[in-house]
């Protein structure tokens, strides 16, 4: 049982993502952001969810081996990569290449590995998932997706499928243990680690 006499250690973001920061407040706890500095690159025969695990992991230890010694903090990783017939789906970046994206998904079933990892930086100890999400895209022709990209500019998601944003209307079917894991933090998992190291996540405020 953790010491609620204790205070909690602290919870760090190790993300970029604007879209990872507002489901994080969702849980209503205090937390800071520290942007990971790692190359995101994907390694040569690497399959996608051990890219996304990979770089879950490095992102929670980047920002936590920049802690003092004696700082004690929770650190949450989280990264996702989008795959169809074995092919790694990374950020678009531009109109263009989102575009293409979208026309190779169309009509076909994509996965979405959105990894965590919750890093104890006082233990070094850490807690992985892999959380999958299926997902099934219409048939749209090209005039609509461009449409909704001119609409949406989802340069910065992976698949250019914004799920929580006009995205849907892209999408058929999705299937998840996790309705948040799409949008790119798995809450479900997360708030299971959380309670796992002992955080008072449901405790009187």
């Amino acid at each position: 049982m953790p010491d609620s006499s204790k205070r909690p250690p602290r919870l760090i973001l190790a993300s970029s993502s604007p879209y990872r920061r507002e489901l994080l407040e969702r849980l209503r706890i205090p937390f800071d952001v520290v942007v990971p500095a790692i190359d995101e690159t994907p390694l040569a025969g690497e399959l996608p969810e051990q890219t996304a695990l990979r770089l879950a992991q490095a992102k929670a230890r980047a920002v936590a081996a920049a802690l003092a010694a004696d700082e004690h903090a929770l650190v949450i990783g989280s990264d996702q990569v989008a795959t169809y017939d074995a092919q790694q789906i990374g950020k678009p970046g531009t109109h263009d290449k989102a575009l293409a994206q979208l026309q190779a998904m169309r009509g076909r079933e994509v996965l979405f590995h959105s990894a965590l990892c919750l890093l104890d930086s006082a233990s070094g100890d850490a807690q992985t998932a892999d959380v999958i999400t299926n997902v099934h895209f219409r048939d749209l022709p090209d005039a609509a997706l461009d449409a909704y990209l001119r609409a949406e500019t989802p340069y910065d998601c992976a698949g250019s499928a914004k799920a929580e944003g006009l995205g849907i209307a892209l999408l058929d079917a999705i299937e998840s243990d996790d309705p948040t894991a799409l949008i790119g933090l798995p809450l479900i998992a997360l708030t299971r680690m959380l309670l796992a190291a002992g955080y008072p996540l449901l405790e009187a405020r």
